[in-house]
């Protein structure tokens, strides 16, 4: 006959109900903090926090922000609101939708001024102000990056009018240029590819090159974004009173700064509770900073935030 000490081996020990509650809690907390990098992210803000002074005039600082105007819905947009730059010659922004597509103009405090349709224009994404009257808008699909001159009057905007740029890497899904930011005094354009992989591409010589004076390089800088704490890339916008790069992601509800050489030097949190959010920015597409320091977010269907450095 079996002994009681052989029939009892093997046999899972008898928990109780709370036991396994809590077992259930820590495996959701552990999923939570993986899936967040909420790890890395306290790894961080402890390394950050030990060179503060060290950056503290020579940095975005994104953890000194705060919102201001918090999920307003943009009159008259009901979805698909996606890119955004600031252009300081009107003092006002510039966003565009996706779908269908069009360009508005908005005021900083999120009120549109000004409607454009973009006919023949396929999955604008990203929009970012060149200067001298001029928007660069990016089509996801295509990887098309599209030269318009600033509208002076109503009506539509026809894509044959303008010239374009296709560059096709990696092309043929619906994760392709995501977003772009310009540099104007190294005439650099920044360019995010969303994810599978997440991509930073600069493009040089792209102002000179429509002139006339045809010279583009293009540089892949994945390094710069391939080990960050962030699942996907939606957004970026070049500083020009830093020489950062701020960068959006939407699934990780984060902004991330990068110094001249593609370190992290600051995170702004876009959880809800965070910078004074009341929820979480559901789904982040567009970001900018006006010539003031404050930062200006779009988020799908139709929101419009605005925070301040404090």
């Amino acid at each position: 006959m079996m002994s009681t000490a052989k029939r009892g081996l093997g046999r899972l020990p008898v928990l109780s109900p709370w036991t396994w509650a809590l077992l259930l809690v820590l495996l959701s907390l552990v999923y939570q903090v993986r899936t967040l990098h909420l790890d890395d992210r306290l790894y961080f803000w402890i390394q950050t926090s030990w060179h503060a002074a060290e950056w503290q005039d020579r940095s975005l600082r994104l953890s000194k922000y705060r919102v201001q105007i918090d999920a307003k819905a943009v009159p008259g947009v009901s979805d698909n609101l996606s890119g955004l730059t600031y252009d300081e010659r009107r003092d006002q922004l510039w966003a565009v939708l996706n779908n269908p597509e069009e360009l508005l103009a908005l005021s900083t405090d999120g009120e549109v001024l000004a409607r454009y349709p973009l006919s023949g224009f396929s999955d604008v994404e990203g929009i970012t102000y060149l200067g001298d009257d001029l928007l660069l808008l990016a089509e996801e699909r295509n990887q098309a990056l599209v030269v318009v001159e600033v509208p002076e009057r109503p009506g539509a905007l026809f894509r044959e009018d303008f010239q374009a740029l296709t560059l096709g890497i990696e092309a043929g899904d619906n994760q392709g240029f995501e977003g772009v930011g310009y540099d104007r005094s190294g005439d650099r354009l920044f360019v995010v590819k969303e994810q599978s992989p997440r991509k930073l591409y600069e493009i040089r010589g792209l102002k000179a090159s429509i002139e006339g004076d045809f010279d583009l390089q293009v540089i892949d800088r994945e390094q710069w974004v391939k080990n960050l704490f962030a699942t996907d890339l939606s957004a970026v916008h070049y500083d020009a009173q830093t020489g950062h790069l701020a960068l959006l992601s939407d699934e990780s509800k984060l902004l991330m700064e990068l110094d001249g050489q593609g370190k992290l030097i600051s995170f702004r949190s876009l959880l809800g509770g965070f910078a004074g959010l009341q929820d979480s920015v559901p789904q982040g597409e567009g970001m900018t900073l006006d010539d003031r320091g404050n930062l200006y977010l779009v988020s799908e269907p139709n929101l419009f935030y605005k925070f301040e450095r404090k």
